[in-house]
């Protein structure tokens, strides 16, 4: 089943994203290379795609999972998570409808 992922990050989280990133995005490739990615990528805390040093206000991920226990666990796992960028991570059932 497919699982949402929302980290929504902790204020002036920029610095410590930049340095786990390369961390974070190795999980996400590994998603990927496993067929189980839809889509992931981080939201801009501006109206722009490169909001320079105003950074980011979170991340999405949905990807498919065995269970939502297993979901969770991922997304505790992450580096994001154990650095303190993100400051809440929500985790729910997604059911994909459109594309087909």
């Amino acid at each position: 089943m497919l699982y949402v992922i929302n980290g929504e990050d902790a204020p002036n989280s920029l610095e410590k994203r930049m340095a786990v990133r390369p961390e974070h995005l190795k999980r996400i490739q590994a998603l990927q290379e496993a067929g189980r990615l839809i889509l992931a990528g981080p939201y801009p805390a501006i109206d722009s795609q490169d909001p320079g040093a105003a950074g980011f206000s979170g991340s999405l991920i949905v990807a498919e999972f065995e269970s939502l226990e297993a979901a969770q666990a991922w997304a505790d796992a992450d580096p994001y998570t154990g650095s303190g960028v993100y400051e809440k991570v929500t985790v729910k059932p997604f059911k994909k409808v459109l594309p087909t």
